[in-house]
């Protein structure tokens, strides 16, 4: 297929005066953005807007429950009106979401943000001690708890006796909590008070993981949610323009599979918050299963599709791939990490929807380029251009813009970036500068504008989608009895693209079992982070000049060896 427009004359039409996407100017003081001219207000219009356009149609799917745009805006103001006149939440407060993807979820983010709160979404992975550590910094009034997560609370209730802590499908008989399902029936048909306030208020924050061994909360204004969630639809509305569905294809209600956590930004923003202005059903998986979800997307009818690279994998080597019918997918997107070149052919070979991928952050609201069809078949190495409000340069170390197709930093600019770090002003200024998000990742801009990343400025693996921060990890292995020297780096893994990895030189007459390792990190560190690979030794670890410890050379050594760890 060859495009009907180049993306010129489609981003000039999408953006041209009277659009949905129309552009205009934000001024933020020092600098300024090109924004959407015709940005809702608040997040609460789009959840009220949806409800008046697309009342009917059914919104969220989750095994036997079935919610249209109306009755999952109704159960939300009731929430909400549940929220403030039982637990005292108003304009401000945080309210922490702590469960699987349930129905439950989205309704509690929809409830907190319509009133004004902040919805606080945590990695439901977390251990006990990383929720509390989680609920106390973001200061989180309310947590919204499953039963799973309700048994890992006792240091954060310990912490702040104060905290409300309200159940999602709960068996557990703990008269010291309060159930979600008895607010809904309690104040059904109230309508959510008018939240007040200013599109600059805080709408959310996103723990992203630290480089000191302590997450950082992004803080997102409704501005900023809002301006991605138009970034996203701007991209599809330009991808339409430039490659129009078949006249014979046929036209189906706009379906996605939720296959990804609603905690992580490509899940609430990307997925989630994308969906009601457009009318899109959203599928909700318990958890992942590449059988399940071909399952579903037969029986619901998806015609879209974003996870990890390594989901579309395990889709494509499901042995019983063929029996299902994806003929309604439409897109099949990635994120989260490059999928290899023989991925993305095989997903345009077997798959009747064009393949795709996206790059973006927390930081970033999950946008930030993506790459399309025969763009991304031609470039299958690059994660494409940005959104018409977005722009990406790449840095040298001065901070000097780099010329097109050198390698440097990739810096961000738009409306969409967060405003900084919660309580960590440091780490923000850091971070930001006159409007440019400085991401840590190494790459290069071509002369078309495509981007592609080359490497990591942060020490970081990426694991199946999850960022799992080094120093974290060395972090928790200096505090095991007998470890003297310790190094976190990723090793390649075929489906999760990277795996922990981890080297260790005992102290004198220490020694260790890997089990008892990795048992003992688990009591402090979320499962995705524990070192899959250990390495033991005896001898020093080599270093520079300065003192720091030479990964690179010893994971180069490792590879290079063929060495298998315990």
């Amino acid at each position: 297929m060859s495009y009907a427009l180049s993306w010129e004359a489609a981003l000039a039409e999408i953006t041209a005066p009277g659009m949905p996407h129309e552009l205009t100017e934000r001024d933020f003081g020092t600098y300024q953005v090109p924004s959407f001219k015709h940005l809702p207000g608040h997040l609460s219009d789009i959840y009220r807007a949806a409800a008046d356009t697309h009342g009917d149609q059914t919104f969220l799917v989750y095994e036997d429950t079935r919610l249209t745009f109306s009755e999952a805006w109704a159960q939300a103001q009731a929430l909400a009106v549940g929220l403030a006149t039982r637990h005292g939440v108003v304009r401000g407060d945080r309210v922490a979401l702590a469960l699987r993807n349930y129905p439950e979820w989205i309704l509690a983010f929809m409830a907190a943000t319509a009133l004004g709160a902040v919805a606080v979404p945590v990695n439901a992975w977390w251990t006990e001690e990383e929720m509390a550590y989680g609920l106390k910094d973001s200061g989180a009034k309310v947590v919204v708890v499953d039963d799973e997560r309700l048994v890992r609370l006792p240091a954060a209730r310990q912490e702040n006796p104060e905290l409300v802590v309200l159940t999602v499908r709960s068996t557990a008989a703990d008269p010291s909590t309060a159930a979600v399902e008895d607010l809904l029936s309690a104040f059904a048909g109230e309508p959510c008070p008018a939240p007040g306030g200013s599109v600059d208020d805080d709408a959310m924050i996103l723990y992203t993981s630290g480089t000191t061994g302590f997450p950082k909360g992004a803080v997102s204004t409704h501005y900023a949610v809002l301006s991605a969630v138009l970034a996203f639809e701007s991209n599809q509305a330009l991808f339409a323009r430039r490659a129009p569905p078949a006249p014979e294809a046929p036209v189906l209600e706009p379906a996605m599979l939720v296959s990804v956590p609603l905690f992580h930004v490509t899940g609430s923003n990307a997925i989630f918050l994308t969906a009601f202005r457009p009318g899109r059903k959203l599928v909700l998986m318990y958890k992942w299963n590449a059988e399940e979800a071909l399952s579903l997307i037969e029986r619901e009818r998806v015609t879209s599709f974003t996870g990890v690279p390594t989901m579309t994998w395990e889709m494509l080597q499901c042995e019983n791939f063929d029996r299902y019918d994806t003929s309604s997918l439409q897109s099949i997107g990635g994120g989260g990490a490059p999928a290899p070149p023989e991925q993305v052919r095989q997903v345009e070979a077997r798959f009747k929807g064009r393949p795709g991928i996206g790059y973006g952050l927390t930081e970033s609201n999950a946008v930030g380029a993506q790459n399309n069809g025969d763009d991304y078949l031609a470039r299958p190495r690059s994660t494409g251009r940005p959104p018409c409000v977005v722009t990406i340069e790449a840095f040298d170390d001065q901070g000097q813009q780099c010329p097109r197709g050198t390698l440097g930093e990739l810096w961000m600019k738009g409306p969409h970036l967060f405003r900084g770090y919660w309580n960590r002003p440091e780490a923000t200024a850091e971070a930001l500068q006159n409007g440019w998000f400085k991401t840590g990742d190494i790459g290069r801009v071509d002369e078309d504008g495509f981007v592609t990343i080359e490497d990591r400025k942060k020490d970081m693996v990426l694991r199946g989608g999850e960022n799992v921060y080094c120093a974290e990890v060395e972090g928790a292995l200096y505090e095991l009895s007998g470890v003297s020297e310790a190094i976190v780096f990723g090793l390649p893994h075929e489906r999760l693209g990277e795996e922990v990895a981890a080297v260790i030189v005992a102290a004198p007459g220490a020694a260790f079992e890997a089990e008892a390792v990795r048992a003992k990190l688990r009591e402090s560190l979320a499962h995705f982070k524990v070192p899959s690979q250990l390495f033991f030794q005896m001898d020093p670890l080599p270093r520079n000049a300065s003192g720091k410890f030479l990964k690179r050379e010893v994971r180069a050594a490792l590879l290079e060896a063929g060495a298998v760890g315990a």
